[in-house]
């Protein structure tokens, strides 16, 4: 085996599909790869990240591919670091991302060996990753090139300046739109409601002027990118008047909606669904139906629906809601939901935010301003876990000049490798924004927990006493504690870097938003 010429052949390839980014965690199994690597970045053709843990490095490549739509390589060496890729590439192909996996590996003849660094490689990422080779890829899911190594190599001549970079080119499919025109005109009067879950930047003005032409209500997820924009078509409170009073009609736009509503749907029957989306699943176990494509395709290849005035007559209680969230933010200004807020209208000047899962995204959708939209919306809604968020903000914000995150503090626990990358990041206001309320707080919000024991409580809400200005002197980044509104006085300095704003709302204060909040009638 001449394991030189193989690196070499697997890099050719991979910049002739278009791949040009590279996240490299070498090691010794792979370093052919990574001396292939450093002279394609050197020839112009490639560029290189490194990082030393492969779970993060995995995530920070998916952040790459979510900020250009391009597809973005993470580099392993062998044994287990190939499977701390499995979450990143599972994320990945819930959100259809060209996320591309090279593996170094042992020979074949080393398989079921029990050799060390071994292990069964093809095929460990299952359903979630072409293995056929880059030839069969499609571009719109994760692909994995396993590439068989040995330890010594003899590196050659090859330069890379012969090699023409290609053009990134997922396959398209033909849209048929007919049966979906068909469907949002017939029984329109039953109550249509339309679903926006993330959208990509460039679908953003084509799905505006749709909803605009439909005139019906809008759920908007902070990821669509346009719960600001649409103004008075989007519902306040919308999981809790939608159960009220649930619609005939769900048109779902993008990927699956982070709200509570979605997951009512899987007992109701009687709503009919139609999901429009470019993974092409309906993000529901029972009857509905898919559209497989970009939102902004489907919906150009729709036109104007004729008849869609005064669909559901669900706006105008909108105002009363709205006005009730400012006076509960205003009596409890301390509150969780109130930093939320407070955030909100610092991230809307910035270039983008991530929203981490768990109860960042959800109080964000609830309580976030509603004047100015907030740039780039970014959240990891594919498997819906708190991992690998830090590392993922990273990489599709790596080029923004002022960036924010509003994580958990859980979740910003789970990756505190990422920051290894900051670094090799352009010099631009970075804040990482995480709520820090001791625990997984959203467990609270479950009606079965007042059931269940103290010691299971425990369990489900992981309390805690981390100190995160310790957190932030490992990275060696700047820290900032915020427990009331006038705390926020000092974001208004002029500042750079990368600032960890640790959210310490108070509790009572938090409690008693909610109690209040849990009293509203939708």
């Amino acid at each position: 085996m001449n394991t030189w010429q193989t690196a070499v052949d697997c890099v050719a390839d991979c910049l002739r599909a278009g791949v040009r980014e590279f996240v490299v965690c070498a090691g010794a199994r792979n370093a052919a790869l990574v001396e292939a690597l450093a002279r394609a970045e050197s020839a112009g053709r490639a560029r290189l990240w490194r990082h030393f843990e492969e779970r993060s490095a995995g995530f920070f490549a998916l952040g790459r591919t979510m900020e250009t739509s391009q597809p973005c390589a993470v580099v392993t060496t062998s044994g287990t670091a190939v499977a701390e890729l499995l979450p990143a590439v599972i994320e990945a192909f819930y959100q259809a991302r060209p996320l591309v996996a090279v593996t170094a590996d042992r020979p074949a003849v080393f398989r079921g060996s029990g050799a060390p660094q071994t292990i069964e490689q093809p095929g460990i990422f299952g359903v979630y990753a072409c293995a056929d080779g880059i030839e069969a890829w499609d571009g719109k899911r994760p692909l994995h090139l396993n590439v068989e190594l040995d330890e010594d190599f003899e590196p050659g001549e090859q330069d890379f300046t012969d090699v023409a970079a290609g053009d990134f080119a997922p396959v398209r499919e033909r849209l048929d739109v007919s049966c979906l025109a068909r469907w949002l005109r017939e029984d329109l009067y039953r109550g249509l409601v339309v679903m926006l879950g993330g959208l990509e930047p460039e679908d953003r003005e084509e799905i505006y002027h749709f909803c605009h032409d439909l005139a019906v209500p809008v759920v908007a997820d902070a990821a669509s990118g346009l719960r600001e924009a649409l103004g008075g078509l989007v519902l306040h409170d919308a999981d809790r008047v939608l159960k009220t009073k649930p619609p005939g009609k769900i048109l779902r736009l993008g990927e699956v909606p982070g709200g509570r509503f979605w997951r009512d749907l899987e007992n109701l029957a009687e709503v009919s669904v139609w999901s429009v989306c470019r993974n092409g699943l309906p993000g529901l176990a029972r009857d509905s139906m898919v559209t497989h494509g970009a939102p902004s395709r489907v919906t150009r290849a729709l036109g104007e629906v004729d008849g869609a005035d005064d669909a559901l007559d669900l706006l105008p209680g909108n105002s009363a809601r709205a006005a009730r969230i400012e006076e509960l933010i205003e009596c409890y200004p301390d509150s969780e939901p109130a930093m939320v807020r407070a955030v909100s209208h610092f991230a809307a000047l910035g270039d983008g935010v991530f929203l981490g899962n768990s109860l960042p995204v959800r109080e964000w959708n609830l309580f976030a301003q509603w004047i100015r939209p907030a740039g780039t919306v970014r959240a990891n809604r594919g498997a819906n876990g708190i991992d690998g968020q830090v590392s993922t903000w990273l990489g599709c914000s790596a080029a923004m000049r002022d960036s924010w995150a509003l994580l958990g503090d859980l979740t910003a626990l789970y990756d505190t490798a990422a920051p290894f990358v900051l670094g090799q990041l352009p010099a631009a206001k970075r804040t990482l924004a995480v709520m820090n309320n001791h625990g997984g707080r959203i467990f609270e919000h479950l009606p079965r927990l007042a059931g269940m024991s103290p010691r299971a409580t425990e369990c489900l809400t992981n309390p805690h006493d981390t100190n995160l200005a310790g957190l932030a002197e490992l990275w060696g980044i700047a820290h900032l504690r915020v427990r009331t509104a006038d705390d926020f006085d000092a974001l208004a300095a002029e500042r750079g870097g990368t600032l960890l704003l640790e959210l310490a709302p108070d509790a009572r204060q938090t409690d008693a938003f909610w109690r209040e909040w849990n009293r509203m009638r939708p």
